[in-house]
């Protein structure tokens, strides 16, 4: 099959919602390559049947069996284009479609970007927040303790930081966040983006915890939470503290040195934790 289209791996962003946010350049790579790697075929023929695409599809996620990679190695063997793309916005971003770039790129098959539509970037355009640096932390583990652990890991990080959260976790979530990151934090809820129903809401986190109690349509839907960083602190530690610090660690791990010096100082573990990794060079 010669399409005009050179031969490697596309990876294509198609639209987390609006269909009318595809590019023209997504539609024609899809329309060009021999064969489409699918998250899910059956979600991404609907999408195929309305700008009339029929390219064929075949199946690539977490599960797939060897076969699956199989049938789209044959294809780049032979010098054509496959394209991959996920069940909406841009493959790569908390999907599995990594193992097959980097089986791509192992194998010496060209790795071509085609950009557009992505949550993260969507919810960070209108958050207000500062996007010179951020950091994408996607789902938060879904038993409380795990939760709790990651979010009282990442409450001294100064970057603006965007979750993804499941509709029937979102008030946990929030609700955890208020404890360990405050409920003065500003942040944004961005819900069901580009769709009829889509709601953006800037507040603190306080505020948002009210809102999703209050009005169960906020959690419906795909979410995206973008939290503001902690306000900077002097992290500067006094001599005495210093000299605790290094003694417990001479006699069990930073992680466990850090939290009895938190203990005994009333001091941030995180800081004390930070203060052992810096002195080891890590």
């Amino acid at each position: 099959m010669n399409t005009g289209l050179a031969g490697g791996l596309y990876v294509v962003a198609t639209p987390i919602g609006n269909l009318g946010d595809i590019t023209a350049r997504a539609l024609e790579v899809l329309r060009g390559v021999e064969l489409i790697a699918a998250e899910d075929t059956r979600h991404s023929a609907v999408l195929l049947r309305h700008f009339g695409i029929e390219t064929p599809l075949a199946a690539y996620h977490d599960h797939s069996a060897q076969r699956d990679l199989q049938r789209v190695e044959r294809v780049l063997a032979g010098g054509a284009a496959v394209a991959l793309i996920s069940d909406a916005g841009t493959p790569m971003i908390s999907d599995p479609g990594y193992r097959l770039t980097r089986f791509a790129h192992e194998a010496g098959y060209p790795v071509i970007p085609v950009p557009g539509a992505s949550a993260v970037v969507a919810a960070l355009s209108v958050s207000g927040l500062p996007t010179d640096r951020f950091s994408f932390e996607g789902f938060l583990p879904a038993k409380a303790a795990g939760r709790r652990s990651r979010l009282e890991a990442l409450a001294e990080r100064v970057e603006t930081t965007v979750f993804y959260e499941a509709p029937h976790r979102l008030q946990e979530a929030l609700s955890d966040m208020v404890d360990l990151l405050g409920a003065d934090r500003p942040a944004l809820l961005a819900r069901e983006l580009t769709k009829s129903f889509e709601t953006v809401r800037k507040a603190t986190l306080g505020d948002l915890l009210d809102l999703v109690m209050a009005d169960a349509n906020q959690s419906r839907g795909e979410i995206v939470l973008v939290v503001a960083g902690a306000e900077p602190r002097d992290r500067s530690l006094d001599t005495d503290t210093q000299r605790l610090l290094d003694l417990l660690a001479e006699e069990m791990p930073p992680r466990k040195a850090a939290a009895l010096a938190a203990q005994y100082t009333g001091l941030k573990k995180n800081a004390l934790y930070q203060y052992l990794l810096e002195r080891r060079g890590e």
